[in-house]
């Protein structure tokens, strides 16, 4: 098979269709495959790491289809975007299973307290899902286009909480505020769902498609 520009990495727990057609939608005249084959992930121009359900799946079946090396040399190489599962499997671990991340980026991932209300001592429901504000911590070149404060599209229990904070590009209140965005180098990955994210997730998406970190 020829060298891909995007592979979408298939490990059975993303919302693949809806990535793929996303990322498809911006990145016109380019090659998008998804795929659970660690050859063409390791050879492709730039990597998308989706995902969505409980963390322990999520790392038993990334390790089922022989992917973690294949992810590891991916995220250490080339442009890489983690979505949602995709952010959180790169910390060191997650409290969900008490389960072992990628330890890509160092933190672990926590969970919501139980008892979640907001300024109003109105009672937050967990998970958190739905539309709310994404603060942009700093600027990053996929945030162009991007104003601050928009709003994407969220669902999740657990948030990360990464040890080194100059990672956190992006941070979102509910009611504390927690990492919803982080960058290092050729990495950037979201808690929030830019494929579910309306035109702001497909701006984020296309900045992705013509990054050159």
């Amino acid at each position: 098979m020829s060298k891909v520009d995007i592979a979408v990495v298939d490990y059975g727990m993303g919302n693949l269709r809806s990535v793929s057609k996303a990322v498809e939608h911006v990145a016109r005249g380019k090659s998008v495959v998804v795929t659970s084959d660690p050859s063409v992930i390791q050879n492709a121009e730039r990597v998308v790491f989706p995902g969505q359900g409980a963390m322990p799946d999520c790392m038993r079946e990334l390790d089922a289809r022989n992917l973690r090396s294949a992810i590891i040399h991916a995220a250490k190489n080339k442009p890489f975007l983690g979505i949602c599962i995709g952010m959180q499997l790169l910390f060191d671990y997650s409290e969900e299973g008490d389960t072992a991340g990628l330890g890509l980026l160092k933190g672990g991932v926590k969970r919501f307290a139980d008892k979640l209300v907001d300024a109003k001592g109105d009672k937050l429901k967990v998970p958190h899902m739905g539309w709310n504000q994404v603060y942009q911590s700093k600027p990053h070149p996929l945030w162009a286009g991007v104003a601050d404060a928009t709003r994407f599209y969220h669902v999740h229990s657990y948030y990360a909480a990464p040890q080194d904070s100059t990672v956190t590009v992006g941070a979102t209140e509910y009611p504390i505020r927690f990492t919803s965005a982080v960058a290092r180098e050729n990495i950037f990955a979201t808690q929030f769902h830019v494929e579910k994210s309306a035109q702001a997730g497909l701006q984020l998406l296309g900045n992705f498609v013509n990054w050159k970190p």
